[in-house]
């Protein structure tokens, strides 16, 4: 079976103090499984001020763990070629522009034709990476820029770049009510208390913070500009609902259906019919990990979002 070494350094954070070792890693290195993780504690493969720990040890926030590990090939998911569409490719890294309504990676309820297969297919080598070096992921309905990473050290140098917040992500999205001007969003994120498959803002949650400005106003929606500071699962989704300003298609985090008053049919149409959260990921921008270049790549609104903001124009001239 092909295996690999990887290596990471990374410190524990204070808001992760009095957590088990192996929930404060599994946190850290959500693209690792609890079971790996504890595997490697176990191995004494992850080492904790340079001393082996227990699983169920405590940590304290501001250790230095340091991880050497053997990766072995991923078979649980399976090759399949699909078309993906390759913005940069080199020995290190893939930037890819992903289309809405593709899985990141295996799960529940799909259990094959994701990116993650796909990637095994275009480079077989990836099987010894966490996930097919996916470095951070895109909801389904999401469309637009992420990298990939090709290597171990790409992937460990990618991860420290994104918890350095070296990576910036910019978004665009339509979300339902008029922004009067941009801001911040700067609140914690955790499970849903009840739903488990939903995120929440909560208090003792997970930091996210969430940059928005405006592009242009419509009668009763807003195009926006928004940067992540920080990447949690749904966080913009769960930022914009919870600022009251959710986004347009979102069936999780929506709420009803509204149209502007005196709506045309045609926009109604175009609202009620809106497949997925109005959300793209248009920018992506960091250094190479390996060359230091600046690199940065930018993604044309598909022609799903580009529809319906056109329709929003007509009923704003119409108005």
């Amino acid at each position: 079976m092909a295996t690999s070494t990887i290596e990471l350094t990374l410190k524990i954070p204070d808001a992760n103090a009095g957590q088990r070792l192996d929930q404060a890693l599994a946190a850290l290195l959500p693209d690792y499984s609890r079971s790996r993780l504890k595997g490697w504690i176990q191995s004494g493969e992850i080492q904790v001020d340079g001393l082996a720990r227990r699983a169920r040890d405590r940590v304290q926030g501001g250790e230095a763990v340091v991880v050497r590990a053997t990766v072995a090939a991923d078979t649980a998911a399976m090759p399949q070629a699909m078309p993906l569409d390759l913005r940069y490719d080199d020995e290190h890294l893939l930037v890819i522009d992903k289309p809405a309504g593709l899985v990141v990676h295996p799960g529940a309820g799909n259990p094959d034709r994701t990116l993650q297969n796909a990637l095994l297919a275009l480079d077989p080598e990836l099987a010894t990476l966490p996930r097919a070096g996916i470095v951070h992921r895109l909801d389904k309905d999401t469309s637009g820029l992420m990298v990939v990473a090709r290597s171990l050290s790409a992937h460990a140098a990618l991860v420290r770049m994104l918890e350095a917040r070296e990576i910036h992500r910019g978004y665009e999205a339509v979300v339902r009510g008029v922004l009067t001007a941009g801001g911040t969003i700067d609140a914690p994120i955790d499970r849903h208390p009840v739903d488990r498959v939903r995120m929440a803002v909560r208090q003792g949650g997970r930091e996210a913070v969430t940059h928005y400005r405006v592009i242009r106003r419509y009668r009763a929606h807003t195009h926006v500009r928004v940067e992540l500071e920080t990447g949690r699962t749904h966080q913009i989704r769960v930022h914009m609902a919870h600022a009251g300003y959710p986004l347009v298609g979102d069936r999780v985090y929506g709420g009803r259906l509204a149209f502007p008053k005196g709506a045309s049919e045609p926009l109604r149409q175009a609202l009620r019919g809106f497949p997925r959260q109005a959300l793209h990921a248009a920018r992506l921008k960091f250094d190479h990990p390996a060359t230091g270049r600046p690199l940065e790549f930018a993604s044309a609104l598909p022609p799903d979002l580009r529809a319906l903001l056109d329709e929003l124009a007509r009923d704003l001239a119409a108005a």
